[in-house]
C-alpha cells in the first residue's frame, strides 16, 4: 500500500495547467510593468520640470532681475514643461495603443484568412 506523498490537508496541485498559470502570471507582470512605466514617466516629467524651473529662478536671481519677473518666468517655464511632457506621454501612449490594435487586427485578419482557406 502506497502512502500519499502530500499531506491530506494540503491543496492538490495540478501540473497539467502550467501553461495557463504561466499565461496568467505573464499577463499580471505585463500589467504591473506597464503601470510602473507610466509612473516613472510622470516622475521624470516632474523632476525635469522642477529642475528647469529652479534653473530659471536661480538664473533670474543671479542676473539681478526683479522678483516678480523671475517668478512669472519660472511659472511659465514650469507650465510649459509640464504641459509638453504630459502631451508627449499622452501621444506616446496613444501611438502605442494604436500600434497594438493594428497588430491585433492584422493577426485576427490573418487567422480569419487561414480559417477561410481551410473550408
Amino acid at each position: 500500500m502506497r502512502r500519499p506523498l502530500s499531506h491530506p490537508d494540503q491543496l492538490a496541485l495540478r501540473f497539467g495547467k502550467e501553461s495557463e498559470i504561466e499565461r496568467i502570471i505573464e499577463a499580471r507582470v505585463a500589467i504591473r510593468a506597464e503601470a510602473d512605466a507610466i509612473r516613472w514617466r510622470f516622475r521624470l516629467i516632474l523632476i525635469e520640470t522642477g529642475m528647469l524651473t529652479l534653473v530659471v529662478l536661480i538664473a533670474g536671481w543671479l542676473i539681478g532681475q526683479p522678483l516678480g519677473g523671475i517668478f512669472r518666468s519660472a511659472l511659465l517655464v514650469c507650465a510649459g514643461c509640464l504641459a509638453s511632457g504630459l502631451i508627449l506621454v499622452g501621444l506616446s501612449g496613444g501611438v502605442s495603443l494604436a500600434l497594438s490594435r493594428l497588430r491585433r487586427w492584422k493577426r485576427d485578419r490573418d487567422n480569419l484568412r487561414r480559417w477561410a482557406g481551410r473550408s
